[in-house]
């Protein structure tokens, strides 16, 4: 809380008003999106095709991560499918009719917008936390694998199917990131074949953090995101960039990294509130500064 006594306050307020836009009353308008004590719920809703994604859908899931980054009122994010589908990756009449017509450089502009997706998800502070039901193939498993928590289904079927449209498996950061997930062998596997992973599959390779009853599957993914907005926000952002930012150093760049971003969260009222818990023998009650 700001002191709006010093004579620094209106700077104060114009550098919150830039860098701060509250989130959780969006309205979307190619997806459904709902937002309960800091945990928005993000539901691609096209049942009826299985939740395919449209060029709009791309576009407006882009914005929507990449605005995260700026909304206070945001802690964590669920996404998951309606109707007991994920997505079934980009719309066939919608998307890849389409591409078939288009030059290289606007096929070039689609490409791009599909991996800005992926950089938004993993550069937005909030942990992500995907609740795959049924089928999740080609960029509605690429969206999955881009969260960071991953709850699963035994019916569930995760399918990086690009080889089997005549595309590469390279698509939206797959080759980079699912071999860190499930290793350099089993991700191949999955890019070169295009075959389903299934749900008990997957959460023995380490694709799935566990499996739930479908029936459950959105209550058990809210609730773990709950669980990490009970903790200190500003640390788990600091946590989830660092995740990130990590694959590209050196050990010792790391160490280094993890040093500065650890002295910095030590600056925060919860480091402290975390301390003065334990003195008192209470349950710190974190606020996420």
């Amino acid at each position: 809380m700001s002191d709006t006594s010093s004579p620094h306050a209106p700077h104060l307020a114009q550098l919150q008003e830039g860098n701060r836009r509250p989130m959780a009353a969006y309205q979307a308008q190619h997806f459904a999106v709902s937002c309960q004590d800091g945990v928005a719920t993000v539901v691609l809703n096209r049942p009826e095709r299985k939740n395919p994604l449209t060029f709009a859908s791309y576009a407006e899931l882009r914005d929507y991560f990449r605005a995260l980054s700026l909304a206070p009122d945001v802690h964590a994010v669920v996404v998951t499918g309606a109707g007991g589908n994920f997505c079934s990756g980009g719309d066939v009449h919608e998307i890849i009719g389409p591409l078939l017509q288009l030059p290289t450089h606007e096929l070039l502009m689609f490409t791009r917008m599909t991996g800005d997706l992926v950089k938004a998800m993993r550069a937005c502070p909030q942990p992500i936390v995907a609740a795959v039901d049924g089928v999740c193939a080609g960029a509605g498993a690429i969206i999955a694998m881009s969260a960071d928590l991953r709850l699963g289904t035994a019916r569930s079927k995760t399918a990086f199917l690009f080889n089997r449209v005549g595309l590469a498996g390279c698509d939206m950061g797959a080759c980079a990131i699912l071999p860190r997930l499930i290793g350099q062998g089993r991700a191949s596997e999955l890019l070169y074949t295009g075959r389903a992973l299934k749900g008990e599959e997957g959460e023995r390779w380490g694709f799935f953090n566990r499996l739930v009853e479908p029936e459950g599957l959105l209550a058990e993914a809210q609730a773990l995101a709950q669980s990490v907005v009970a903790g200190p926000t500003f640390a788990n952002g600091i946590t989830k960039t660092m995740l990130h930012q990590e694959w590209a150093m050196t050990i010792e760049q790391a160490i280094e990294a993890e040093a500065q971003a650890q002295a910095l969260c030590m600056l925060t009222q919860d480091f402290r509130r975390a301390y003065e818990a334990f003195v008192a023998k209470q349950a710190p009650i974190f606020q996420g500064n």
